[in-house]
């Protein structure tokens, strides 16, 4: 991996991020693909948009195919068919989902199977082996998320465990793979200090921002990363794990984030909730009944050109899947948008203005129909 720091403006940052499939330019953002399929997306749309990395689950796609299956289809490549870069994550956040049905221990995390119940374990070495046979582009240490609210000694403990499990985590992994460790310390300013310098000094290819977007809010969230950001090596891309909204987007760019991934325009579209330049919408509410128009008038998306709003509404309230798919590649294409008018922005050293006028529009119309 090589990650270039092209141009700064006001905190923000504009690089180029070369990896084993693809180079890409951040800001990034990269949808989720959790099982090898980013939700009512197909890969050739991704593509047309632009999309350079996408995101897989080590959790899911170990319990499902399966990594013997992935390891004889040649990789997470080919067996989806995507010539483009992945990132897998650990599985620790899955892993923290699981309070009920998983057991923490310094070895590693025994957890219980939601597909069959079955019990598993979880080891920095064979998370590391798991994504290394999933033969995905960057790879994650292993980590543990710690819960929102979370007193200052298990928070401690934890991140202290977090950074052991980065140890032997670096030690497992393929150098052919980029390795990223992960910054935890839950909301407590000298643990997030305390974890942004370990990570910087383990020498890792890139540094993850994790243990937000956990029930915290947006204002916790962004101070998690004030306390971290300043500590963390400029020259290392820097990923801000699970967030977030457009808003988050914006204020982490501000912050110094250059990578970004989150279920909210897969999962908010599947339910008819879409993105559009003057906030975001419900399309199933009755004020769309008759809107002949397009979800976003400013939006050049293939589906605000061709389908009415009035028409994506009747298909959300007949449960038709064309309206899981419509509301996601718009939302998809939003994101992707997002980005390119960052970068752009930095670019041209207007970064705050742009930031403004995003949010002139976007602010007025956010409450609409939620």
């Amino acid at each position: 991996m090589k990650f270039e720091l092209l141009q700064t403006d006001s905190g923000a940052r504009l690089g180029r991020l070369t990896l084993n499939h693809s180079v890409a330019e951040t800001p990034v953002f990269m949808p989720i693909g959790t099982c090898a399929s980013v939700k009512a997306m197909s890969q050739e749309e991704l593509r047309e948009m632009d999309f350079r990395i996408i995101l897989g689950n080590t959790y899911h796609l170990y319990l499902r195919p399966g990594t013997d299956v992935l390891e004889a289809a040649g990789g997470i490549h080919p067996f989806m068919s995507w010539d483009r870069s992945v990132l897998t994550d650990s599985g620790g956040f899955q892993v923290f989902s699981l309070a009920e049905i998983r057991k923490i221990t310094e070895e590693g995390v025994m957890f219980r199977s939601y597909v069959d119940g079955s019990w598993h374990r979880f080891t920095p070495e064979n998370v590391m082996d798991i994504q290394r046979r999933i033969g995905s582009d960057i790879v994650m240490s292993f980590d543990e998320c710690i819960p929102y609210p979370s007193t200052y000694g298990y928070a401690l403990s934890s991140t202290l465990r977090t950074h052991r499990w980065a140890q032997r985590s670096r030690a497992a992994h393929d150098p052919s793979q980029a390795f990223f460790g992960i910054v935890q310390g839950s909301t407590y300013p000298d643990l997030r200090e305390y974890s942004a310098k370990f990570m910087t000094d383990l020498d890792t290819d890139g540094i993850a921002i994790g243990g937000v977007s956990v029930g915290e809010g947006p204002e916790l969230m962004m101070k998690a990363l004030d306390w971290s950001m300043p500590h963390i090596a400029e020259d290392k891309p820097r990923y801000l794990m699970g967030v977030g909204t457009p808003e988050d987007v914006i204020e982490a760019v501000m912050r110094g984030v250059d990578m970004f991934d989150c279920v909210l325009p897969t999962r908010l579209g599947r339910n008819g909730s879409m993105y559009t330049s003057r906030g975001r919408i419900n399309i199933r509410n009755n004020r769309f009944v008759k809107d002949f128009g397009p979800i976003d008038p400013e939006c050049d998306c293939p589906v605000c050109r061709r389908y009415s709003a009035a028409y994506i509404r009747h298909l959300c309230k007949c449960e038709e899947i064309l309206a899981a798919r419509l509301a996601t590649y718009h939302n998809i294409y939003f994101y992707g948008r997002l980005m390119q008018r960052i970068r752009e922005a930095i670019r041209r050293g207007r970064f705050l203005a742009f930031r403004e006028e995003f949010y002139a529009k976007y602010r007025a119309g956010k409450e609409r129909d939620l």
